[in-house]
């Protein structure tokens, strides 16, 4: 019981420093935030936030680090399903949307802190982490499906910027926007754009 108590305990302190990180960077921005603050705002001592983390940087790498295997864990989910689907049919159905619409339910839920992660004030490497993850994903991961690289038709460097730049782009409108359509319909423009092309969502393509 007390073992409970103090897993308990040690969830809420790491929750309430994290919630003050989310709060400051939108409040004075990453760089600007000092130790003393966090702990101030987590209405916690120092020694406290030095019993988990490092320094800001940790705290910081670590709420990085815990959304992309979060995120890796829904693709390596999902994504095999999707594939077949679309291999089978060749056009897409609602397997095809389901690693978007897990992925954005998933975002939906952390949305405080991926806005303030992906916003101005986060910090600028966490988009690159994110490329770094979609490199992995679609051609190097072993426990998860891959792309064959001698299929494509652009070099996978620019394909894969391209293809995270424009995910990114569109989680951070909606994340701004402050999330008003649903993860489902998320889903739907995401994958609309990335399985047709921007041209066929303009209309310009039938």
């Amino acid at each position: 019981m007390d073992e409970l108590y103090t897993d308990l305990r040690v969830i809420r302190t790491k929750e309430s420093i994290r919630n003050a990180l989310v709060e400051l960077i939108e409040e004075k921005g990453f760089e600007a935030i000092t130790v003393k603050d966090i702990a101030s705002k987590a209405r916690i001592n120092r020694g406290t936030f030095y019993a988990h983390y490092v320094d800001k940087n940790d705290l910081m790498n670590k709420c990085q680090e815990n959304i992309l295997n979060d995120i890796k864990g829904i693709v390596k989910k999902k994504i095999p399903v999707a594939l077949e689907d679309l291999n089978m049919n060749g056009t897409p159905d609602f397997n095809a949307f389901a690693p978007a619409i897990s992925i954005f339910e998933y975002l939906f839920d952390n949305r405080e802190l991926m806005r303030a992660l992906l916003g101005s004030k986060g910090d600028v490497t966490f988009q690159t982490k994110l490329k770094s993850l979609m490199w992995k994903i679609l051609f190097e991961g072993n426990d998860i499906p891959t792309f064959n690289k001698e299929n494509l038709l652009v070099p996978g460097e620019y394909l894969v910027s391209y293809i995270a730049s424009a995910h990114i782009g569109v989680i951070q409108q909606w994340l701004d926007g402050d999330s008003q359509e649903s993860p489902l319909e998320m889903a739907r423009i995401l994958s609309t754009i990335t399985l047709n092309g921007p041209f066929y969502a303009v209309g310009l393509k039938k």
